[in-house]
């Protein structure tokens, strides 16, 4: 008899490879017919599941793209990295070590994800929603690592602040792939940290 943990363990993985199926083609057919015009249901049939279980997985069209996965990944990396660090550093860390894991087809998806985000105004709307979750799990692992209440105003500040010193790379990232996103965003982190200077030598 299958054990309940190995049962459990294979019911995640499960569900984790039909969660990346539908996001695959997805991403396949809105390249193909254009995000307005790829509806749920071609989706479901693309990837031999039905709408409902679609939505089981996705509330809505627009978090097939909103929903990467990656806010978690970096708010688990950032509680790994070291605690002596500073909260500056700790996230360059945490940037560090999640993508030390990716492949390349990987990168490619994301890369995808950030062009549609970018570019389709629904999914800019969702994902300023979705944002707000995000600072919330930064502000919840930084406030922890400093000894402060989640709601310090210091604390909100500095998450923001890394967010949003974030998505110019991620943008221009998404624009040129073939660029760097790590080194990116560790320069984007850099600059957070000295004040952004934009005086002196270029």
């Amino acid at each position: 008899m299958r054990s309940p943990q190995r049962a459990g363990g294979l019911r995640e993985r499960k569900k984790a490879k039909t969660r990346c199926a539908i996001q695959e083609h997805a991403l396949r057919l809105f390249a193909e017919r254009g995000y307005e015009a790829t509806t749920v249901e071609q989706i479901a049939e693309a990837a031999e599941v039905s709408p409902s279980t679609f939505f089981r997985y996705f509330p809505a069209k627009e978090d097939v793209v909103v929903q990467d996965g990656y806010d978690s990944l970096i708010v688990s990396a950032l509680r790994e990295s070291s605690p002596e660090a500073t909260p500056i550093d700790a996230f360059r860390q945490a940037v560090r070590a999640m993508f030390k894991g990716f492949r390349a087809e990987d990168l490619s998806r994301a890369a995808a994800m950030a062009r549609l985000a970018l570019s389709v105004p629904a999914l800019r709307a969702r994902r300023l929603q979705s944002a707000a979750g995000t600072h919330t799990a930064i502000c919840t692992e930084i406030a922890s690592r400093t000894g402060r209440d989640p709601r310090d105003l210091a604390v909100e500040t500095f998450a923001a602040a890394v967010i949003g010193a974030m998505l110019p790379s991620i943008a221009r990232w998404a624009a040129n792939p073939s660029e760097n996103l790590p080194d990116l965003l560790d320069t984007a982190l850099v600059q957070l940290a000295a004040g952004l200077p934009l005086t002196g030598t270029r």
